[in-house]
């Protein structure tokens, strides 16, 4: 019988089966190509960002080398082309996420296989109309487990949704046209499709856990369709 692992708020796993919910410590959450560092990061919300990267100044001086910039191409240059996740300002972190809330849907893993699902259910703070927290003060109070995203923290969490700006800037990769930061725009996450907006099923209290493989689901971790 296969069985899934729900990441949770509260920093455990907790294996599902149509059966039965046993609780697992994370450490025993199998490691896979999409989560390889559950013991880091199991719940990610994109408004609960904190720079807490070192500084890359060798990381940065090799990346300008590859792009072959100069002191003129870097002022003409966003920031996320010029600098490497190590190195952006704390406004600038935090203004790399597109608000999607992609990250503040409950995730599943295969037990038997490893691999992670995404579901349409919400974190218990996600707002499904705004895409953002409801109580993001007492965020900590009343999710604990709410990381802190650091640029460590994205070269190990491969199961970010490929839609991440902070996954692509780490991979060398520009930010996309619906990206609020190229837009000009906070709706055009929306406009595009990307958003959860409008396709949150319920929140993670409303629904038991032994319920939450029914409600598995593959567009948050697949890219919009391009506009014609």
């Amino acid at each position: 019988m296969t069985s899934v692992v729900a990441f949770l708020p509260s920093g455990v796993a907790i294996s599902i089966s149509p059966l039965r919910v046993r609780r697992t410590s994370r450490a025993r959450a199998r490691e896979s190509p999409f989560a390889k560092t559950s013991e880091i990061g199991l719940w990610i919300k994109p408004n609960l960002v904190f720079n807490d990267a070192r500084p890359g100044g060798q990381a940065l001086a090799a990346l300008k080398r590859m792009k072959g910039l100069t002191a003129k191409d870097e002022q003409a240059q966003p920031f996320w082309r010029t600098k490497t996740l190590d190195e952006m300002s704390v406004a600038e972190w935090e203004s790399l996420c597109d608000g999607c809330g992609r990250c503040c849907l409950v995730k599943l893993e295969d037990e038997d296989t490893g691999e992670i699902h995404f579901t349409d259910i919400g974190c218990k703070l996600l707002d499904g109309k705004t895409c953002r927290c409801i109580d993001y003060p007492r965020r900590h109070r009343k999710v604990p487990d709410c990381v802190r995203l650091t640029a460590d923290v994205v070269r190990n969490l491969s199961w970010l949704p490929v839609t991440c700006a902070y996954r692509l800037v780490a991979k060398g990769q520009d930010l996309p046209d619906w990206h609020p930061l190229v837009s000009g725009s906070p709706d055009s996450v929306h406009e595009a499709g990307v958003s959860v907006r409008g396709r949150v099923s319920a929140s993670e209290s409303d629904i038991p856990p032994e319920h939450w493989p029914r409600r598995i689901v593959k567009w948050p971790n697949r890219r919009p369709r391009a506009r014609r």
